[in-house]
């Protein structure tokens, strides 16, 4: 076996061990997003990948189905956060631990009701999880439907069955997290209300622009009018 052999059979022996050591890390990790050590079984494993892949492609003008690149451990750590900073159950616990409210308010126009009903009762059959069988009937009911259809935020609700008019995010220190479960459904202030040792600390307003049309449009009217009042002159 000549030496160029042997560093394949070793470089794939990594690729063999790095890849038992990512599993191991995410079976410890047991869901865990972000964790520390399965990224850095990730890049180990990625590396290893990429050194068998350049080595068998040297060797025999081979590949393996592995699309990766090289990834510097230090590099992806420090644009990643890892370690530096980050909760991964080293730190010493904050003696000062902060809760942080966000708030977000957006209201919309609704051009037809008609129309937004039927396309949120698309969007309930087209979900084979949902087991409702009954019509969309009101509103609420039909924003509802289709936020849980698309990604749960207020991004599913950029749609033109509902014009976007102007909102506000509120970013607040609060003493004590949400706990939905002490307020009534029907309670519409009360998860959204400061309490007295609450404080906000930053506010955004969203402001929602004129279609680009409707502002051609304006400014073509306005420069009519211009000249009407010249000709006048």
């Amino acid at each position: 076996m000549t030496d160029r052999h042997a560093e394949l059979d070793a470089a794939l022996e990594r690729v063999i061990a790095a890849a038992r050591e990512h599993l191991a890390a995410v079976k410890a990790a047991n869901g865990r997003a972000d964790d520390d050590e399965v990224w850095r079984a990730y890049v180990e494993l990625n590396n290893a990948s990429n050194s068998y892949d350049e080595l068998l492609l040297d060797e025999f003008g081979e590949v393996t189905p592995w699309d990766v690149e090289a990834i510097d451990p230090e590099e992806a750590d420090r644009q990643l956060g890892v370690g530096i900073g980050g909760v991964d159950g080293t730190e010493a616990e904050d003696p000062h631990p902060q809760v942080v409210s966000v708030r977000q308010r957006r209201d919309y126009r609704v051009p037809s009701v008609a129309a937004l009903l039927r396309l949120a009762e698309a969007a309930r059959r087209n979900n084979p999880g949902d087991s409702e069988s009954t019509s969309v009937e009101t509103v609420g009911e039909a924003i509802l439907e289709l936020m849980q259809a698309g990604d749960g935020s207020l991004g599913a609700l950029d749609i033109p069955e509902l014009e976007s008019l102007d909102g506000v995010v509120i970013v607040a220190e609060v003493e004590t997290p949400l706990d939905p479960e002490t307020y009534e459904d029907t309670d519409g202030t009360g998860p959204f209300s400061l309490s007295g040792g609450d404080r906000v600390v930053d506010r955004l307003d969203e402001h929602a622009f004129l279609d680009l049309d409707d502002e051609l449009a304006e400014d073509s009217d306005a420069a009519q009018a211009k000249g009407e009042a010249a000709d006048r002159r």
